[in-house]
């Protein structure tokens, strides 16, 4: 049986490799015309039974650049779809993984063969992944153009992403899924997601339990930044108010973001947001407060959260030589003391060139302390936290790689001969013994909010304490304050 029964009408499927796939399913309203920049409405629903046996098209973007680029994806505005994979259509009432792309809040989307659920279906467990808004489209706050009814603009690919989470409470049983047990999980942009909806309201009820991967809870705009770069937008676009930027294409809002992309890399990125002008604004209305904040005084207390990264994340966007004077220019731009930062992480590297000590400092100030911030926010206001430690090193180019930014997602989902991974992997035996147990960990996680399991040693619940973390990578072990040094060094940052 390949037919299932949504709260917009029926939808057929297909069978692929002992699982049931639906997919390209809309969970709102296309918004586009006078939808756009507007919060996602409810699909009006069809007639008969809709073909979900293609993945929808992405939301609007620009190709990525170097070893973060991504081909010419098939676009459209209508893009607020989510697909399904399932073990059986039953009343089995199985846990339910929700899963959102990362991408810079820029680029990406839910259907790629990395995202494939199908060994988790093995598993019994559902798999949602989704499409959201992205960029000017998603994150351009613009209520000081268009008044109060755009005053959340600034949230709509959030709001998109809650769209989809409560599609989910209200239609995921129809697919075998229980909607009182939804896991939702992220990695880079998707983890900040993540981490975003762990403080907002409005998701609050809508997931038990958080994955947030190399993401966490730090990367959002304040109102004032968020109109700023929206009004730099609307003027490279000659807009003075909202309708005519509905008026302009899509074509023309995706040049003038990227304007806006290259001013802000032009300018050290003035506005905070790593590289990302667009992306989650603190709104005051459906986002209150700085999500950590909000995390900090427990607005996720009953969630369970698993929360890690991997060791080189920055290698993957590419880090040029560097002489020991731009090494040292390179580290006060964090806010650290050079010299202090600069001896402290060589201790720990003694050969290290100036470079590969850059990629050390910028991947703990991008994802790592970040992530510990989180860990330590949420354990600190009585939520049940657990951290891991990606360092499995990528045999690609010579080595150089590293563990770098993204390289876990396919061992997490047991999907090693996936398309693309091979090349990322470099030559050498394939890892599966890693990739089977992060998977199992994953599993147990979406199953019980804990991801302890037989084919992992024990893992121990993080606190600002034991500061317990797990190592997955030739060595698969518990780690008490990895690199306790270096974290401290950021204590004083913020």
């Amino acid at each position: 049986m390949t037919r299932a029964t949504t709260t917009a009408g029926e939808v057929t499927g297909r069978e692929k490799n002992g699982a049931l796939l639906f997919a390209g399913i809309p969970y709102a309203a296309p918004p586009a015309g006078t939808r756009r920049f507007r919060p996602p409405e409810p699909h009006e629903g069809w007639q008969g039974v809709r073909d979900a046996t293609r993945f929808g098209p992405a939301a609007p973007q620009l190709p990525g650049e170097g070893l973060t680029s991504t081909p010419n994806v098939r676009w459209d505005e209508d893009c607020l779809t989510l697909n399904v994979c399932t073990p059986r259509l039953d009343d089995e009432r199985r846990p339910v993984l929700v899963w959102v792309h990362g991408g810079a809040f820029r680029t990406g989307q839910g259907g790629i063969p990395w995202y494939s659920g199908i060994s988790f279906a093995h598993r019994g467990v559902v798999t949602v992944s989704l499409n959201y808004r992205l960029g000017g489209l998603g994150f351009a706050s613009l209520g000081a153009l268009g008044g109060s009814e755009f005053a959340s603009s600034g949230m709509n690919g959030i709001l998109d992403q809650i769209a989809a989470l409560e599609w989910v409470r209200d239609n995921i049983a129809a697919f075998g899924g229980d909607p009182e047990q939804v896991t939702v999980a992220g990695e880079s942009a998707g983890g900040m997601s993540v981490g975003v909806l762990l403080g907002c309201p409005a998701a609050s009820g809508l997931f038990r339990a958080a994955i947030p991967q190399s993401g966490a809870a730090h990367n959002v705009a304040s109102a004032q930044q968020g109109e700023e770069v929206a009004a730099q937008w609307a003027d490279l676009l000659r807009a003075d108010d909202v309708a005519a930027l509905q008026a302009r294409s899509v074509a023309e809002l995706l040049d003038a973001q990227a304007l806006v992309e290259k001013q802000s890399a032009a300018l050290g990125d003035p506005n905070g947001g790593g590289g990302m002008p667009f992306r989650p604004v603190v709104d005051g209305r459906v986002l209150p407060e700085p999500p950590l904040e909000a995390i900090a005084a427990g607005s996720a207390a009953g969630v369970s959260v698993m929360i890690g990264t991997n060791l080189d994340e920055t290698t993957l966007f590419g880090m040029p030589d560097l002489d020991e004077a731009a090494l040292e220019r390179l580290v006060a731009r964090h806010g650290v003391e050079p010299a202090t930062t600069i001896e402290t992480y060589r201790a720990n590297r003694p050969s290290a060139k100036p470079s590969e000590l850059a990629v050390a400092v910028t991947t703990d100030h991008m994802f790592r302390i970040p992530a510990v911030r989180l860990a330590e926010a949420h354990a600190g206001a009585g939520g049940d936290a657990w951290m891991y430690l990606f360092s499995w090193r990528s045999r690609a180019y010579g080595g150089r790689l590293g563990a770098t930014h993204a390289l876990e997602i396919p061992f997490a989902w047991n999907n090693l001969d996936k398309p693309g991974v091979a090349p990322l992997l470099g030559e050498g035996p394939t890892p599966q013994p890693l990739a089977d147990a992060m998977h199992a960990a994953w599993t147990a996680f979406a199953h019980h909010g804990d991801p302890n399991c037989d084919a992992l040693p024990s893992w121990e619940r993080y606190s600002p304490k034991n500061r317990a973390v797990m190592e997955l990578g030739e060595r698969v072990g518990s780690l008490a304050d990895p690199a306790a040094d270096e974290r401290a060094l950021w204590e004083r940052v913020r």
